[in-house]
């Protein structure tokens, strides 16, 4: 669940960083807000169990990549290159977790 929850955090991640660009009203402002705290409090919980570089780098990933996909869906330029660069942003993340040793124990966590 530790990975877990990085990844409910980059989703969250995701909302905030839209809500940023569209947010309009008093309520989507709060949805943002909500966003911002749901998205760090996951990753400072993670942080305790988790190597913090490749958490990061997971996490930043993940939210990149969201942010981008997001952003094509709600009308910007869909382009080939940006899908590859996208594919290849989520090998190296899927690559930084695989190969990140756990501490014996961790696994319960």
């Amino acid at each position: 669940m530790k990975w877990g929850n990085v990844f409910i955090a980059a989703i969250f991640e995701v909302g905030w960083v839209m809500g940023l660009k569209y947010a309009n009203s008093l309520i989507e402002w709060g949805a943002t807000i909500v966003c911002i705290i749901v998205s760090f409090y996951l990753l400072m919980k993670a942080t305790s169990v988790l190597p913090v570089g490749t958490l990061y780098a997971v996490f930043t990933g993940l939210g990149t990549a969201g942010t981008v996909v997001i952003g094509m869906v709600l009308g910007e330029p869909v382009q080939l290159v940006k899908l590859l660069l996208i594919v290849m942003l989520l090998c190296g993340v899927l690559g930084l977790k695989l190969t990140t040793g756990e501490k014996k124990g961790e696994a319960e966590s």
